[in-house]
């Protein structure tokens, strides 16, 4: 049966539509005969008991830069909807947690993928801390002292924003790079939250892969390789994506983390590995399904939505 499907996404006119996966999911459920209604969080509105939402109806097409049509503007419940896709971008900053909270009022009967009381406590570069033993040596802080201590211990070391996303604000200090002081004072008064700091992986030169698990198993990978001169490997910043296989590391890091995702009712994920190490694992708005399908691997949007679909019946 069709289903009544709201988007909550950043403006639908600013994205890129070759590589956005919401894109992606938006045309696979309107080729399967699904409504799409679409809002922005800011439209998002708690009146009373009602969750109420004022956007659009939308239509897509897999054409640039025309690849949207709204019509009939309204305000409606979301209570009434079957799926609400949770799919605006990080930061993750407290007007992202109160989206959470607000949404979580009318999860499953309104079925909410990912599940927001998971999203907001599985954000990507903290709930990844519980697996330390796949990750590469790390620290969360926002103390000096303690990443100069951290800097004689790995010597090459990257510091980042805990909340950040697309590669923004990440940065490689390497041994006897008088910048350390000024950066980690930067950050201390750019952000109020500690900060990220890990030892640098060579093995990233070679790429970041991205793996994408759909209701905790793994659908499809791309490998994305930093530009030249260039630390990230983030598309946002330049990274170009390439095919890849999955190796036995590989495989042993999705094993653990599958069930735990399962568990969360966190559908869609993407977790970045670089080398034999787990680095992140995306519940946000995780991206690289239309890579994957582009490389000749499998349709993650459709396999998405098989899987909303048959919860969605298993709830009515």
């Amino acid at each position: 049966m069709p289903l009544r499907i709201a988007c909550q996404m950043d403006p639908i006119d600013r994205i890129d539509i070759q590589g956005d996966s919401t894109f992606a999911l938006l045309l696979e459920a309107q080729r399967r005969g699904h409504e799409l209604f679409y809002y922005t969080p800011p439209n998002l509105t708690l009146d009373g008991r009602h969750l109420v939402a004022r956007g659009h109806t939308l239509t897509v097409e897999d054409r640039s830069g025309d690849h949207y049509r709204l019509s009939d503007a309204r305000r409606v419940d979301l209570a009434e909807w079957d799926v609400v896709l949770l799919r605006q971008d990080p930061p993750f900053d407290m007007g992202y947690i109160t989206t959470t909270h607000l949404l979580e009022r009318i999860h499953p009967k309104t079925l909410v993928v990912n599940d927001p009381a998971h999203v907001r406590n599985a954000p990507e570069k903290v709930w990844v801390l519980e697996f330390q033993d796949l990750m590469p040596p790390t620290m969360v802080t926002r103390n000096l002292e303690d990443v100069r201590d951290f800097q004689a211990r790995h010597k090459d070391i990257i510091i980042k924003p805990l909340y950040g996303n697309g590669g923004a604000s990440v940065f490689r200090i390497q041994p006897g790079d008088s910048n350390l002081n000024s950066l980690v004072e930067l950050f201390q008064t750019v952000f109020r939250e500690p900060f990220m700091v890990q030892e640098y992986r060579p093995e990233v030169r070679g790429g970041d892969k991205r793996i994408i698990l759909v209701d905790g198993e793994v659908a499809g990978a791309i490998n994305r390789v930093p530009a030249e001169g260039e630390t990230r490997s983030n598309m946002h910043v330049g990274g170009t994506p390439k095919p890849t296989e999955l190796t036995p590391r590989d495989k042993e890091i999705c094993a653990r983390l599958g069930p735990h995702l399962k568990e969360r009712g966190l559908i869609f994920v993407g977790i970045d590995v670089i080398g034999p190490y787990l680095t992140e694992i995306n519940v946000t708005s995780p991206t690289g399904i239309r890579q994957v399908k582009a490389f000749g691997g499998n349709d993650i949007a459709a396999m998405i939505w098989d899987t909303i679909e048959a919860k969605r019946a298993a709830i009515a």
